[in-house]
């Protein structure tokens, strides 16, 4: 139980240092450019600490789900003259605020020139995309970590498993009966642990291509070359024609059409590798945050089928995808077991872990982007739409349009939010009553 603590600990730690650095991307950039900031918070609802340093209140909140900063005149005024009001980055706090009630008591007298609205386009384009940009630095950096100084799990020429018997994957027995003809390796006397050397004669530099030697000798003995408590051993290994599953070039089990498994007919021995942490080069990073952030993309593309999956899972008898989405609850859920299971190595709990933070980073970075207030991807967009405007207005010569008022967006922020709000709590209920298992 103190381990399963631990891991949501350590998880939860992990997500507020996230969401911290998140608002120092816009917090930074802010200040650079003059703008009045009078809040850093992370966490809504009580304030459980704060320290005020300058103009700028910096504290903790009772509710660690999100955090902000408050910056004034976000919004322009109703009419010409007016005074800006103040704002947040955080959705939680822009729900609540109306669009012009404080203006003129949040933007004092001398500080019209400080407010957010009046920045130049580009300017207001960089404070708001700093946050998630600041998520993509982190999960690089984590992603980085992960694949250059822990590696990728990939397959050893080092035995792992070995079959007892021989059984057709169009079987539906997942055990040796009696009439189950003798595993050809087994019978060789291979055991978990060898490493193979070589085999035929060929030097193995790799499980793959040990592999394709052996599935191209059906019914013919091979001469295989062990490596066994430091001393090599050979033994003869015929391998039988079997019927195996189909794979593709990363080891994913083909479908057909119809769903089901498609198959080859191959010299089998019936011995598995053992996987090792291989370490990759600096120029996989890139890819790897551009495959993660594919695969957020693809979740928040189809959240609406996602959602109702979700739905009946919790709700019914469907089973939740490990692939899909998932609530804080469900991410501490997560840690807490791995951090508990028993005969895992510590290095392979800090490499999931890690794993874990930087894909929630990825998540952070891309969900954040959606072009819809008040997540700073709405902001971006209505700074954009200014900048269009006001472009083309010059362009074809005529008057100035102004800022883009993103009041009046209000009632469908808070229609969002609403939306948000309920998918959160559905997603936390199903992470309690059908949570995702991850570990097995």
């Amino acid at each position: 139980m103190l381990l399963f603590i631990l891991g949501v600990v350590i998880i939860l730690i992990g997500v507020a240092l996230s969401i911290a650095l998140h608002e120092i991307g816009h917090l930074v950039p802010a200040k650079l450019f003059g703008v009045k900031v009078t809040q850093y918070m992370i966490g809504f609802g009580r304030t459980l600490f704060s320290v005020k340093r300058g103009e700028t209140e910096y504290g903790i909140k009772a509710i660690p789900l999100g955090g902000y900063i408050s910056m004034i005149g976000m919004f322009p005024p109703g009419k010409e003259g007016g005074a800006g009001r103040n704002a947040t980055t955080g959705f939680m706090q822009a729900m609540v605020q109306d669009a012009r009630t404080a203006s003129a008591e949040t933007v004092m007298v001398g500080e019209e020139d400080r407010t957010f609205y009046r920045l130049a386009v580009w300017k207001r384009v960089i404070i708001m995309f700093g946050g998630p940009f600041m998520n993509l630095v982190i999960a690089t950096v984590l992603f980085g970590v992960i694949l250059m100084g822990f590696g990728t799990p990939q397959n050893s020429t080092t035995i792992g498993t070995v079959s007892q018997c021989m059984l057709p994957a169009t079987s539906s027995s997942q055990t040796c009966g009696s009439n189950a003809p003798e595993g050809p390796a087994a019978a060789a006397g291979l055991k978990p642990g060898d490493t193979i050397v070589s085999i035929g004669g060929k030097t193995i530099t790799s499980w793959a291509q040990s592999t394709a030697i052996i599935r191209e000798s059906a019914d013919r003995p091979l001469t295989v070359v062990l490596r066994r408590d430091g001393q090599e051993r050979t033994v003869v290994l015929t391998p039988k024609t079997n019927t195996v599953a189909k794979t593709d070039a990363g080891g994913q089990v083909v479908k057909s059409a119809d769903g089901s498994t498609e198959t080859l007919t191959v010299g089998f021995v019936g011995i598995g590798p053992v996987q090792q942490l291989v370490p990759q080069p600096i120029t996989s990073v890139l890819p790897a945050v551009g495959a993660q952030t594919g695969a957020v993309v693809g979740v928040i593309v189809h959240l609406p089928q996602r959602m109702v999956e979700v739905w009946n899972a919790a709700f019914g008898s469907g089973q939740r995808d490990p692939n899909g989405p998932i609530s804080l609850v469900g991410i501490g859920r997560a840690a807490g077991e791995l951090t508990a299971l028993d005969g895992v190595p510590v290095i392979d709990k800090v490499y999931t872990m890690l794993g874990i933070l930087a894909s929630l980073n990825v998540a952070l970075f891309v969900f954040n982007l959606i072009p819809l207030l008040p997540l700073d991807g709405g902001h971006i967009a209505g700074a954009l739409w200014e900048g269009f405007r006001r472009t083309m207005a010059k362009l074809f010569k005529r008057r100035d349009p102004g800022p883009v008022d993103m009041a009046k967006l209000m009632p469908l922020t808070m229609a969002v939010v609403v939306v948000l709000g309920g998918m959160s709590v559905l997603l936390m209920y199903a992470d309690i009553v059908k949570p995702i298992n991850l570990f097995g």
